[in-house]
């Protein structure tokens, strides 16, 4: 099989995989894939994750024209401006997650790391989570925030909108972007509890253990 149909399928199947665990709903979420000539692959507009098809996928050459497919999502900006930024990102995946977003919606959250290190495999896939500003969808003021933070972290969360994440290949990014909503879901069923996170030094060990960032 080919690189280009061996990604179409790929792409289709995470999303299934996505909306059938419930992590989007209706049209919302969406995916690329970085291609080896410099290309990229992406979910349409108006599409949902749960029933894909590989052709109708929006296929990009390196220069971000559309050669083939239906109409690209309208938030491609969101992904054009992580690649733009991260030369080691092989995909995005941003999602409309319930727990995330609720997290985005909160008013007293700390806007440079979202979530507290609960766990050790959210340090580790997710690690700083900063807060974008909220912007009207199709605003391209988004885009240009996106791309200010993209260099230092590959995970954000959009205020009132949800998470977008990049990652070397499609399956981690999935994974993070999963980690993400879980740890979400961890920080709103503990809200009102004392919480015992990983401390400082606990962090910090895992960051040199792994070589994070």
């Amino acid at each position: 099989m080919s690189e280009i149909n061996r990604v179409r399928e790929e792409i289709c199947r995470t999303g299934q995989s996505l909306f059938e665990r419930g992590l989007t709903s209706g049209s919302t979420g969406n995916i690329s894939v970085r291609l080896s000539d410099g290309g990229w692959l992406m979910t349409p507009t108006n599409a949902s994750m749960g029933t894909l098809d590989p052709a109708r996928l929006s296929l990009f050459d390196a220069s971000g024209k559309l050669l083939s497919g239906d109409a690209p999502t309208k938030e491609a900006f969101l992904h054009f401006s992580m690649y733009g930024e991260r030369g080691d990102a092989g995909a995005v995946v941003h999602l409309h997650s319930s727990h995330a977003t609720a997290v985005s919606i909160l008013r007293d959250i700390d806007p440079f790391d979202v979530l507290p290190p609960l766990t050790a495999y959210y340090v580790m896939r997710v690690g700083r989570l900063p807060l974008v500003p909220y912007f009207a969808p199709g605003d391209m003021a988004l885009a240009d925030t996106v791309r200010s933070l993209a260099g230092r972290h590959h995970a954000m969360l959009l205020a009132n909108h949800g998470p977008v994440v990049a990652g070397t290949t499609l399956a981690n990014a999935q994974f993070a972007a999963e980690e993400l909503e879980e740890t979400a879901k961890l920080f709103l069923m503990l809200q009102h509890h004392a919480k015992r996170m990983l401390s400082a030094e606990q962090v910090d060990e895992l960051r040199k253990r792994f070589n994070l960032p």
